[in-house]
């Protein structure tokens, strides 16, 4: 299996929901419409392909891109052959909901409240879609960029210390 096979495979089943495809340290990495995910990794399962593990699903933050603002990027990966993919999509800030994928992998569940109580993600039909690691009444979506990384009133540590 290679990068070029998979891609080939993807990109003529779903002609229009590839937008693009780049292959970061030779990982295929392919960013694809928001709303042709589910079935895209539907396919990618249940075809000869054999992506039969999710192995993360996590939430970007691009404030600097307001049409792709929130991004959510999932790894696939074919055990059978141990090759890996990345798939990636984007949406406005205004639009920030994705088909779940808890029906496809039951790990999936985690990962997706993990992505929404950092990002504010929501998962359309995830079954218990609530915050799993911050407060209940934390009000706020910590990972988004602007909210800064310490708590204000540390002063051992500030962002600089993170990079931004």
């Amino acid at each position: 299996m290679t990068n070029e096979f998979v891609l080939e495979a993807v990109t003529r089943e779903f002609p229009e929901s590839v937008i693009s495809s780049s292959e970061p340290y030779g990982m295929l990495t392919v960013e694809v419409k928001k709303e042709d995910i589910k079935k895209i990794i539907h396919y990618l399962r249940d075809s000869s392909l054999g992506f039969n593990f999710l192995t993360d699903i996590c939430g970007i933050h691009y404030p600097e891109f307001p049409d792709k603002e929130i991004g959510v990027v999932y790894h696939l990966h074919n055990m059978m052959e141990n090759f890996r993919l990345r798939l990636k999509i984007f949406m406005s800030r205004e639009n920030i909901e994705v088909d779940s994928l808890v029906e496809l992998f039951a790990g999936a569940n985690w990962m997706e409240r993990e992505t929404y109580d950092f990002y504010g993600i929501k998962f359309k039909g995830h079954p218990d879609l609530r915050p799993i690691l911050n407060m209940e009444d934390l009000g706020y979506h910590p990972m988004l960029k602007e909210y800064r990384l310490e708590d204000g009133t540390r002063t051992d540590k500030d962002d600089n210390m993170f990079g931004r």
